[in-house]
């Protein structure tokens, strides 16, 4: 330990076995606690960045071993009871120490962390919220009435700003290795706005901004791009294809600068659509794939998504992607009222298209949206059953078909189009076998976990 520093353990918690999580064909870097760890004054402050979905010693073990002062820890909805659990372990250890949560499930819906294990939720400004967190320990202030954190009746704004030192990636140099996104790895995450400028009725992302959208200076952003070593890197935008002039410029920095790095986006097919010119730039300056909503084969599920977009412009921006050799990462929302045809529709649609990947996401009213309120008295799932909160679990009761079938028509449609054989000889092609066969190897724990719910029919 480092003299008379405060300690403070900074922890990614494991997701729990219930959920069926992408982390079997993709871990990224903490990037929510490696800014925390970028901003604290390391002149009065320790920080230890614990990675616990890579780690297999239990959480008592490292609060034993580094006797932190105060635990921070990051969560999703599914990480809910986890992160519960893992405080009252803590607490076990010595009560002494300081809880603190946050994440993105804790900016919308703060009350569900609400534990006596649990001393501070952040529900607002995160970093400015934890910095404070620390200054009041250190003067062994009021903890439990900071601006930021949870207080029942209290609401907080949202400031529209970034204006933080860029996040501390030598505080998980052990784990760095091991970040990988599909086919992107080794591979490095950076921001570079916050929010999203669309409204889509099911969007969780929207929500922690409180609707607001806002970009950092392109300057900024550079400069923390130089500094990352990988050269695969996922831009996480809620939306990086949006701003036409911005995206121009943020081409020609690169140019200036000669960064060479290879970049995996999310983006909006509309965008795509209408801006080929702008695509073809990105890709000749590293923009290798692009994460797409894509959400449905039926245009009045766009229309009632408020999706703002079209088949039409699906079609076109599939087709502008592959023209310039940039993967697809198509994401669509599976509705309650599916029938087996409908399944077939999208299993002809992406394979018609010659679409390599799709993420079949049953539609999930998470807590904190729009949408949540119209769907709440048809939710199978209890909330306080987190885990299965996961955008892959069946929470709506499907109206055409048992769940057992449900889950059978989503694992058979998977496989019919990611694992037909002229798609995985592109694949080994493009990728090598080697990351074929460990993505195949991932994506047979999701299967698996399937299988179990039809076995169990929950």
């Amino acid at each position: 330990m480092v003299g008379n520093k405060l300690r403070i353990l900074l922890i990614r918690p494991k997701p729990p076995k219930e959920t069926i999580g992408l982390q079997h064909v993709m871990i990224c870097e903490p990037l929510e606690l490696e800014y925390l760890a970028g901003n604290v004054d390391k002149r009065a402050v320790s920080v230890k960045i614990i990675d616990m979905i890579l780690e297999k010693k239990p959480i008592e073990f490292f609060i034993k071993k580094y006797k932190p002062h105060i635990v921070g820890m990051t969560a999703y909805i599914t990480h809910v009871g986890v992160v519960k659990k893992m405080a009252r372990d803590i607490k076990s250890v010595s009560k002494k120490i300081i809880t603190v949560v946050g994440g993105v499930h804790a900016e919308v819906v703060p009350e569900d962390f609400i534990s006596k294990y649990i001393d501070c939720i952040i529900c607002s400004k995160p970093i400015d919220t934890f910095l404070k967190i620390i200054d009041n320990v250190m003067a062994k202030e009021d903890i439990k009435h900071i601006d930021g954190t949870y207080i029942k009746g209290k609401k907080h704004l949202k400031t529209p700003s970034f204006n933080y030192l860029p996040p501390d990636r030598s505080s998980v140099s052990k784990y760095r290795k091991k970040y990988y996104y599909m086919f992107h790895n080794p591979c490095a995450l950076i921001k570079t706005s916050l929010g999203c400028p669309y409204t889509c009725s099911f969007c969780f992302c929207k929500e922690i901004t409180g609707g607001k959208y806002y970009v950092r200076k392109l300057d900024e952003v550079i400069k923390e791009l130089e500094s990352i070593k990988e050269r695969e890197v996922y831009i996480v935008d809620d939306d990086f294809l949006f701003n036409e002039d911005r995206l121009n410029d943020f081409c020609d920095k690169l140019k200036e600068r000669n960064i060479n790095k290879r970049f995996l986006v999310y983006g909006r097919a509309d965008f795509i659509a209408n801006h080929e010119k702008v695509i073809r730039r990105l890709s000749r300056y590293g923009l290798r794939a692009v994460i797409v909503g894509i959400e449905s084969v039926r245009e009045k599920d766009l229309k009632d998504f408020n999706k703002r977009s079209s088949l039409e412009n699906n079609k076109r921006a599939i087709k502008i992607l592959q023209k310039y050799g940039i993967e697809l990462y198509a994401t669509m929302i599976l509705q309650p009222d599916f029938t087996k045809q409908d399944f077939k529709q999208i299993e002809d649609y992406i394979i018609g298209l010659n679409v390599s990947f799709v993420n079949l996401q049953p539609l999930t009213p998470l807590p904190g949206t729009e949408i949540y309120d119209d769907y709440k008295d048809r939710i199978l799932v209890s909330r306080k059953n987190y885990a299965m909160w996961d955008l892959a679990h069946i929470v709506l009761e499907p109206m055409f078909m048992s769940k057992r079938q449900y889950y059978y028509q989503i694992i058979k449609t998977y496989a019919k189009i990611v694992f037909r054989p002229d798609n995985i000889i592109k694949m080994i092609k493009k990728y090598g076998i080697k990351e074929v066969v460990k993505m195949w190897w991932g994506s047979q724990f999701v299967t698996m976990q399937y299988i179990s719910k039809i076995i169990r029919g929950r």
